[in-house]
């Protein structure tokens, strides 16, 4: 059964890196059309639509939280991800723009080490460095790498990886459904504010 789980939970991460990949290639058309305050806010809305018969189904109280704050921080840290890898997405190429933001499993365990107080293994160290040095490398090393629009890309893995840390606290308290709800609540929220000055018809 163990293995099972394993073999399915590595298909569904596939699956997940091919969709995230499709996506970033339709954020790259769309934002040489629309301000990337548009992009971000119909993919949020889009994904809450997307939602609403599964919320119907599973009835309206299945949304009651305790954890509100919880569901705050992981949908503006999911939100500030989002901003951040859809600039870099329209202002770099698209390769180099998903790269940086596929640096969010380095990030992750020393947001975990400080705020799950999950202690660092002596093995990931190397690994850690490794993709680190090899995210440089690729991204051709000098000074070009340390533009605003790279450290842009860099934020979204991080935001990103703070986004990831902050589920693994809601899964122990929270089900799936409303973790994906309250964050898509969240970004379309936060996302429909700038609209107010950047809508374009």
């Amino acid at each position: 059964m163990h293995a099972d789980n394993l073999r399915r939970g590595a298909l569904l991460m596939l699956a997940s890196g091919l969709l995230f990949s499709a996506m970033g290639a339709l954020v790259k058309y769309m934002s040489a059309h629309l301000p990337n305050e548009m992009v971000v806010f119909f993919r949020s809305a889009m994904g809450l639509l997307a939602l609403l018969p599964w919320v119907w189904h599973r009835g309206i109280g299945h949304l009651k939280t305790k954890n509100l704050r919880g569901h705050l921080w992981r949908g503006l840290a999911g939100v500030a991800a989002m901003y951040s890898y859809f600039y870099a997405i329209a202002h770099l190429p698209l390769a180099e723009a998903t790269l940086l933001n596929y640096s969010t499993p380095l990030f992750v365990p020393f947001i975990a080490a400080a705020w799950l107080g999950e202690k660092i293994p002596r093995k990931l160290w190397a690994a850690i460095v490794t993709g680190f040095v090899g995210i440089v490398l690729i991204l051709k090393p000098g000074l070009d790498l340390f533009t605003p629009v790279s450290l842009i890309g860099v934020a979204s893995g991080m935001f990103a990886a703070l986004a990831m840390v902050s589920i693994r606290r809601l899964t122990h308290t929270e089900p799936t459904l409303r973790i994906v709800f309250y964050f898509r609540a969240v970004c379309t929220d936060v996302s429909a504010m700038p609209l107010i000055w950047r809508w374009q018809t």
